[in-house]
């Protein structure tokens, strides 16, 4: 794509990422993005381009706004630390203390940190995730408590791919003094305090021209070569526990009248917003998180080292080592994303977006296009790109 039109600025010293952002429509089959960066509590980085559809050719605009999948994650992690600072919970405490239900069917020992670190070993429901549960939250909830670990809570880790979001949400409901919702709370307590253009909960005046539909990949045969093999027989095995994590991940998508879903809550892969939003909202949190009132106690958890089961930091369900922590991911030698300290989470497709408080960063990168890689070669070239540009060693060769 040689005639690709690219919008927005990056600071002089930043033109590393702009080019890279530029290389990825020349060489790397992107269609439409934006990338936004916040280095010190300074935007130095906002950029789009591209096409926001493929079907019509409209372009990528300042405001357009796409489905993140599990980049959700990391809004949602937010809002929860937001809540622990104000005192509403803590992450070592029983969540059977905040929601007495909760503690049925064996659950009465797994604490707040394990829930949020995918510890508990409640990926699935034994009940499909249709809209007509997830919009009925009490009913919801009904079904949370009746839930059994698949194993002793604590010993192993399974990605929580669509549930977390369902337990973190009611867990809040239980503790907020307005008994809020996480889409509800993150709304007024982080995006319209900041003014951010993210929804947990889309609604339904937000039109279609502003959002970008996702395009699936053309060849997905090509996953047994960019991704690990045991994830990938995990993704084709319809009865695995990686399918059975994911049930539920199809609602935001929407229908024919509507580009994604309204008044829905999937707080765990259902987010629509803006790349700028998402690095606006992380570096806050990277940078003493003052404007939101955040403790340093709060944020010196979410910098801290992520917490391993008793068998390790291998996933039950993605088959890949992979460290969480408190909601977030967290790197480390197999996926080195940024400083040990940083917190994050990428979502299928390719997007990503994290607070590196070591550097000072709120990064994120969202495309329309999905990509078939663990880690998106589009992506990692704009983030080595931000590293390099800040004099900061590159994660991946420190």
């Amino acid at each position: 794509m040689e005639d690709v039109t690219v919008r927005g600025y990056a600071k002089p010293e930043f033109e590393g990422v702009r080019e890279a952002f530029i290389e990825n429509f020349r060489r790397r089959r992107e269609l439409g993005a934006a990338c936004c960066i916040y280095y010190r509590g300074e935007k130095v980085v906002d950029l789009w381009g591209g096409v926001r559809n493929r079907a019509t050719g409209e372009p990528w605009e300042e405001d357009t706004m796409a489905l993140v999948f599990s980049s959700t994650k990391g809004m949602a992690g937010l809002a929860m630390a937001l809540a622990h600072s104000r005192g509403l919970y803590e992450y070592d405490e029983r969540v059977s203390t905040y929601w007495p239900e909760f503690a049925r069917a064996g659950k009465d020992r797994i604490t707040v940190r394990q829930l949020l670190s995918h510890q508990a070993g409640l990926f699935a429901l034994d009940e499909r995730p249709d809209r007509s549960l997830v919009a009925n939250l009490d009913r919801l909830a009904v079904v949370l408590a009746r839930q059994r670990p698949a194993w002793e809570p604590g010993t192993r880790q399974a990605y929580h791919g669509i549930t977390l979001g369902f337990y973190e949400s009611e867990l809040l409901r239980r503790v907020d003094p307005g008994h809020r919702s996480l889409g509800r709370f993150f709304q007024e307590e982080i995006a319209d305090t900041l003014g951010l253009d993210f929804y947990i909960r889309l609604p339904e005046e937000i039109p279609n021209s502003r959002l970008a539909p996702l395009e699936r990949p053309r060849n997905m045969a090509a996953m047994l070569f960019t991704m690990p093999l045991p994830l990938v027989l995990s993704a084709i095995n319809p009865r695995s526990r990686f399918r059975r994590c994911l049930e539920g991940s199809e609602l935001p998508e929407g229908d024919r009248e509507r580009i994604y879903a309204r008044n829905l809550e999937v707080p765990a892969g259902g987010g629509v917003g803006t790349a700028r939003a998402m690095a606006r909202a992380y570096s806050v949190f990277a940078t003493n998180g003052r404007e939101l009132g955040l403790r340093e106690e709060t944020l010196r958890r979410l910098m801290a080292p992520a917490v391993p089961p008793a068998h390790g930091f291998r996933d039950e369900c993605m088959k890949v080592e992979v460290r969480f922590s408190l909601g977030f991911m967290k790197p480390d030698h197999e996926n080195p994303f940024a400083h040990p300290t940083s917190f994050g989470a990428p979502g299928t497709g390719g997007s990503f977006g994290f607070a590196d408080p070591h550097a000072g960063i709120g990064y994120a990168y969202i495309p329309n296009q999905m990509g078939i890689h663990l880690e998106d070669p589009r992506e990692a070239a704009l983030r080595r790109a931000m590293y390099r540009s800040i004099g900061e060693p590159d994660p991946y060769h420190a």
